[in-house]
C-alpha cells in the first residue's frame, strides 16, 4: 500500500528541473506523479516513478541530493465535499497531513490524491477502518 516517493533538492534556477527530468528520461524512468515546492533559492521536487531504486541511483550518480519517503495513494470522490470527508476521518484519528498532491488519472467517479502523513501506518489503519480505498503501489507506478 505504501508508495516510494523520490524527493530531490534542487536549486531554483533555470535548467535545473530539465536536468533532473533529462537524467530520468535517459535512464528510461517514467514519471507518474510529481509535485514541486519552491522558495526563492531552492525547490523540492517530489516524484513517483516506475522504478524508484533506479531513479535514486542515477540521480545520486549525477550528484543530486535525493531521498525516499513513503506516501500513499487514495481514491477520493470527485465531488464537492469528497476531500473534506476524508480529511475529517483523518482528523478524528489525529492523523496529520504533511502534504498532498493530485495524481493525473481519474478512477471512475473518483480522483486520485497522493498523501504524505506524519505517521503513514496510523493513517492506513484509520482509513482502512472507514473503508477508504488505498491504492496499491503498482496502480500508480506501473507504466
Amino acid at each position: 500500500m505504501k508508495i516510494e516517493q523520490i524527493s530531490i533538492f534542487i536549486e531554483n534556477k533555470s535548467g535545473r528541473l530539465a536536468e533532473v527530468t533529462g537524467v530520468l528520461a535517459e535512464s528510461g524512468i517514467n514519471i507518474r506523479a510529481l509535485s514541486l515546492a519552491d522558495t526563492s533559492d531552492f525547490g523540492i521536487l517530489r516524484l513517483i516513478v516506475n522504478d524508484s531504486g533506479k531513479a535514486l541511483k542515477v540521480l545520486r550518480e549525477q550528484r543530486f541530493t535525493v531521498s525516499i519517503t513513503d506516501v500513499i495513494g487514495i481514491e477520493v470522490p470527485d465531488s464537492p465535499g469528497g476531500l473534506t470527508s476524508l480529511l475529517q476521518i483523518l482528523d478524528q484519528h489525529n492523523v496529520n497531513v504533511e502534504y498532498m498532491y493530485a495524481f493525473a488519472e481519474r478512477a471512475g467517479n473518483n480522483a486520485i490524491i497522493i498523501f504524505r502523513f506524519d505517521n503513514v501506518d496510523e493513517a492506513i489503519s484509520a482509513l482502512s477502518t472507514h473503508g477508504i480505498k488505498i491504492l496499491p503501489s503498482e496502480r500508480i507506478t506501473s507504466i
